[in-house]
């Protein structure tokens, strides 16, 4: 019972750790990059495996969320491309990206539904699978001086696997070895941790990229930054505020707000601008310390009603 408790107070300090040592020893973990798209694939096989395959049925509440992810994703970019391209690709990247992987476990700790999020957290996956290719090659990837075609081939072929495979994988062992499935999907507390060490190498290589930057780039990475802390507290205020029409509004918050930042980080670096990495890096501080804030006032008003 001891460890236990001591785990629950230790967690909401993890995340902000692993981003504290990944920026400290950025230089030590920049060959281990090689490992973060497995690490993805290993969170999203274990966050699909919560749910089974007759509970993926969209609800209103996940449309109006997919509406806000992808369209206001694309509406950003186009609003924000006269003033730079990195500065649009960021917001865009910190709007589109999915569902974090650890959302589950998180809203899980705030009193919010986990079987909502999980299903929020495929259908966000599904979606950026589906139009990602098309989207980031109009969004900027396409500057490499290669086709339309080429740029969307190459983009698909790395990334719709590593969405869909994981979700592919967890059905087929619904199927297969359901006892097995289920088991998988009663470990979260374990994605929960390869999310910390993600964090910490993408956070790792980000540090890396801005430090090698030239100085005149530093106020474009400091408005980057500040755009993403709005556009991190947007989303929270948005999808609390569509959850509260459906009597859930941690749910939504959660689904909305908190972002696979991993993903986001890699996506950029790999395919678009990376200098727009950026965004979704500082994103990782922001929606974590909204993460850490609402934890701690979750577990001192649970405390003061336990000492009444």
């Amino acid at each position: 019972m001891k460890a236990a408790y001591v785990r629950q107070r230790l967690k909401p300090w993890i995340l902000p750790l692993a981003m504290l040592f990944g920026a400290l020893f950025h230089s030590s973990i920049d060959a281990m990059q090689c490992v973060v798209p497995y690490l993805i694939f290993v969170m999203l096989f274990i966050t699909f495996c919560r749910i089974k395959p007759s509970e993926l049925r969209p609800t209103a509440m996940v449309w109006e969320l997919l509406g806000v992810q992808l369209v206001g994703a694309l509406a950003l970019f186009v609003a924000l491309r006269p003033l730079g391209l990195s500065l649009a690709q960021s917001a865009f990247i910190c709007v589109f990206c999915p569902t974090a992987t650890a959302a589950p476990v998180v809203t899980g700790m705030l009193g919010g539904s986990v079987a909502r999020v999980a299903v929020y957290s495929i259908a966000s996956n599904l979606a950026v699978a589906v139009t990602l290719p098309f989207l980031f090659v109009y969004a900027g990837a396409a500057d490499t001086g290669q086709t339309f075609l080429d740029e969307f081939s190459s983009i698909a072929s790395h990334v719709a696997p590593l969405i869909l495979l994981p979700l592919v994988a967890s059905f087929l062992l619904y199927y297969i070895a359901r006892p097995l499935h289920d088991a998988v999907g009663r470990c979260q507390g374990a994605s929960f941790y390869i999310w910390a060490v993600s964090l910490l190498l993408v956070v790792g290589k980000s540090v890396s990229f801005v430090l090698s930057e030239p100085l005149e780039a530093v106020p474009d990475m400091i408005a980057i930054a500040l755009l993403s802390a709005l556009l991190c507290i947007l989303q929270f205020v948005v999808g609390r505020k569509i959850g509260a029409r459906y009597g859930d509004r941690i749910s939504a918050a959660q689904s909305l707000g908190q972002k696979n930042t991993v993903l986001a980080i890699w996506l950029t670096l790999t395919w678009l601008n990376p200098m727009a990495s950026v965004g979704p890096a500082a994103y990782v501080l922001w929606q974590n310390s909204i993460n850490s804030a609402q934890l701690y006032f979750k577990m001192k008003k649970e405390s003061a009603t336990m000492n009444k």
